[in-house]
């Protein structure tokens, strides 16, 4: 756990107590804080109550004397409209924040001597596959590479600060705009697509959330940006017309004459007076796919930033494991090949999946957050039926129902059946059971990574039940 001494002897109060906020509370605790704790939710409570937290009810208590209010980023901020806990402390001058904001405030009160390097992730999609790979070549080149944020461990759950150690942070929009003295030696910008845009008050608003990421840097810092959407494209281009700061684009798909760029199966580094091929990204198994190898351009560009060698990157992307729900191979019955992209929440992540196979059985639905299905016409093809899930089922299926085979399977469990067996009846090359849903996943499953281990686990009892089959007929 990662101390904050910044609101030593002074009240805060700590609101939504999932993760993030018990241990944004012992961390204040730990620097010297009094920490007074709510949840609206009364399991929450309990849980803090039992971890010996002081719980509070902030409805019926007077605010004036809170030096700050740590909010979970799952209230509203600003849009729809601020939530009332922000209002309540709006009212009384008292600045919201949140656990990266807490992050920053212990980071920057040491001594620049003692300061890790802090290297932040965000984008609408691939920030997470790009957190957990560049998480993993500091490991394998021998750092303390500290690993969390919006992924894995809550940031104020990592280890201690200290020099010579690497803070890889996956951060949301969400985290961003409760974030004001984060300083990151490397920020990474992936992509933006629309997303999220009834908290950020429309596209504008989101992109501005996200750009949240470079406020802080100083002109030797780098920002890494991904030029392979417009918004990214015009931020990177109009940095880069200014020379005011260190941006180093990267693309994949389109040479650069600066900047990182995968083109042809092969990663280059161009400095602006020469290009190098660095990597060859055939070697990089677990990350398939033009998407991915941005992912694998802009990890690239920040590990070298933070000093490794260009031989240490390739010989840690070599061993990258991949990553647990986004185009994660799980299993192969009979020729029939299963994928679980139970990350994939919109449309922009589908499109990634769908360009990456060929001859899909589709598994897509949840709670939808769009039903137009039209920005992924052109990959139609690929497709040879759709086993349509949950909530969003009917309206995908109107969608679909002109351009390709679709079954309303309803639930997981129906769905995989249904398309194993056709997959094994097609006789078609190389098919495969791909879940990249498009949609959220509250309507059936907890979470997204609950819907995809209901698919992995669907799938290896299958796999076992196969396996039985030709051990009793051998």
């Amino acid at each position: 756990m990662i101390p904050v001494a910044a609101y030593r002897d002074q009240t805060v109060a700590v609101i939504g107590l999932a993760r993030s906020g018990l241990t944004a509370a012992r961390a204040l605790q730990a620097g010297g804080a009094s920490v007074i704790c709510w949840d609206d939710n009364e399991e929450a409570q309990a849980r803090a109550k039992a971890e010996g937290l002081t719980v509070t009810d902030l409805n019926a208590r007077d605010w004036s004397d809170l030096a700050a209010v740590v909010l979970s980023p799952g209230f509203p901020l600003t849009h729809p409209e601020p939530h009332r806990y922000v209002k309540m402390a709006e009212s009384v001058d008292v600045p919201v924040i949140g656990d990266i904001e807490l992050f920053a405030l212990a980071v920057n009160a040491l001594p620049e001597n003692q300061r890790p390097r802090v290297i932040g992730i965000t984008g609408t999609n691939g920030k997470s596959t790009t957190t957990a790979l560049l998480g993993h070549l500091f490991h394998h080149a021998g750092l303390d590479a500290q690993v969390g944020g919006n992924i894995g461990r809550g940031v104020l759950d990592l280890d201690p600060p200290h020099s010579g150690a690497v803070y890889v942070l996956e951060l949301s929009s969400y985290q961003l705009d409760l974030a004001h003295s984060l300083r990151c030696d490397a920020a990474l910008l992936l992509n933006v697509s629309p997303d999220h845009l009834d908290r950020h008050g429309g596209m504008e608003g989101y992109v501005r959330a996200k750009t949240r990421i470079f406020q802080n840097q100083r002109p030797t810092d780098a920002a890494i940006i991904g030029v392979d959407d417009e918004h990214t494209r015009r931020i990177a281009t109009g940095w880069l017309a200014k020379g005011e700061r260190n941006v180093i684009p990267v693309s994949s798909g389109r040479a650069l004459s600066r900047g990182v760029y995968a083109l042809g199966g092969a990663l280059y580094d161009a400095t602006g007076t020469s290009v190098r091929q660095v990597a060859e990204l055939d070697a990089v198994e677990t990350l398939p796919g033009r998407h991915n190898h941005q992912n694998i351009a802009a990890a690239f560009a920040a590990a070298r930033a933070a000093g490794l060698s260009a031989d240490a990157i390739r010989d840690g992307l070599k061993s990258f494991p991949g990553l647990a729900h986004r185009l994660e191979k799980i299993a192969e019955i009979d020729g029939v090949a299963f994928v679980n992209d139970s990350k994939a929440t919109n449309f922009d992540a589908v499109r990634q999946a769908l360009a990456v196979y060929g001859n899909i059985y589709w598994i897509a639905g949840g709670r939808a957050k769009d039903e137009s299905l039209k920005s992924l016409s052109d990959l139609f093809p690929r497709i040879s039926k759709a086993y349509l899930i949950g909530e969003a089922q009917d309206g995908f299926a109107r969608g679909l129902k002109d351009v390709m085979p679709v079954d309303k399977s309803g639930d997981m469990e129906t769905a995989v059946a249904r398309a194993l067996a056709d997959a094994r009846a097609s006789g078609a090359p190389d098919p495969v059971v791909l879940l990249s849903p498009g949609c959220a996943s509250f309507d059936q499953f907890k979470d997204f990574e609950d819907r995809g281990d209901t698919f992995r686990r669907i799938v290896e009892r299958i796999t076992r039940d196969s396996a039985s089959i030709q051990g009793a007929s051998a």
